[in-house]
């Protein structure tokens, strides 16, 4: 069975941007794969600085992914800092690109115009995804499509390890839902917490109707372009037409109409996810990193003979 890998940071509440980006294409994709979903809380240490905030959004996030559809019997969940390979292996292969390459990042030039502080870590963010992905012979990376170049990182990461020590890691291919890959906010960009336009996954019904009242409209249209866009997440064009139709140039309807149908669709999902506790959660982080950490370090064990680090 070919396998996937894909992970979330731990860095604040998911949003529905998240789900249909990351969540819900790797819960579709986990029945046909080798799955391995990894709470990356080493990735948030770029931006969460606080210890107690990053230890309770590691058990938020994990029960996010299950109350989403994950189930931990079928699937590896683990914690990202539990297996030390992730970072060893990182620092392997920034000792083989250039530091010309990372200046290419997207994601990087973004967050620092956008003035996140300019750390180490954020600059070598592409290499320790690219280990995350590469220590467990990953074929399948459900991205969002923002997340497209650090795959892309990921392979070329694996090219230069092969080149110069042999064939060893497999390429990864990111898979991108492209009518999902990126979802849009309030305002019409892409939904980030960055941007403050975002609606709560496992928000109340008050605070989901609050979001969706927020959605920027243009009084001088029929439809409201965002809420349309939006509501396409969760009913087809041919479920929207009529509603549309019925309400045309009646924004207030449509936003209800909205709020109603994200609603019915997370109502299941945030039940469950009040169903599971932190004790829970714990011992299913705890099982599945000893399960990662098994398969990474038989992955490194063969690294290290190949670098020269085993005498």
């Amino acid at each position: 069975m070919k396998k996937l890998f894909t992970g979330l940071q731990p860095s604040g509440d998911l949003h529905i941007g998240n789900y249909f980006g990351a969540l819900k294409p790797a819960i579709d994709l986990a029945k046909q794969y080798d799955s391995m979903i990894c709470v990356v809380d080493l990735h948030a240490l770029t931006t969460v600085k606080n210890g107690d905030d990053l230890r309770k959004n590691t058990i938020s996030v994990t029960k996010d992914f299950i109350a989403a559809g994950l189930d931990p019997e079928k699937t590896i969940i683990f914690q990202q800092s539990q297996v030390q390979e992730h970072t060893e292996l990182a620092w392997i292969f920034e000792c083989l690109v250039s530091v010309p390459f990372l200046m290419q990042a997207h994601a990087y030039k973004d967050k620092v115009a956008k003035g996140i502080e300019a750390s180490a870590g954020l600059f070598n963010y592409p290499m320790l995804m690219a280990a995350d992905i590469l220590l467990y012979e990953t074929d399948i990376v459900p991205v969002g499509a923002d997340q497209r170049q650090h795959v892309e990182y990921a392979r070329e990461a694996a090219a230069k390890f092969n080149n110069a020590y042999g064939q060893t890691f497999k390429e990864a291919e990111e898979r991108i839902l492209e009518s999902v890959a990126v979802v849009p906010g309030t305002d019409g960009k892409k939904m980030s917490k960055s941007y403050g336009n975002t609606i709560p996954l496992f928000g109340t019904k008050d605070e989901i109707a609050k979001s969706v009242m927020s959605i920027m409209t243009d009084s001088a249209g029929e439809r409201p372009a965002f809420v349309y866009a939006m509501h396409l997440l969760f009913k087809t064009k041919e479920e929207l037409e009529p509603l549309y139709e019925a309400y045309r140039g009646k924004y207030k309807a449509l936003k209800d109409a909205l709020v109603e149908d994200i609603d019915a669709a997370i109502s299941p999902m945030r039940e469950k996810r009040d169903s599971i506790s932190d004790a829970d959660v714990i011992r299913i982080l705890k099982v599945g990193s000893e399960q990662a950490r098994e398969r990474a370090q038989a992955k490194m064990k063969e690294v290290r003979q190949k670098i020269g680090l085993s005498l």
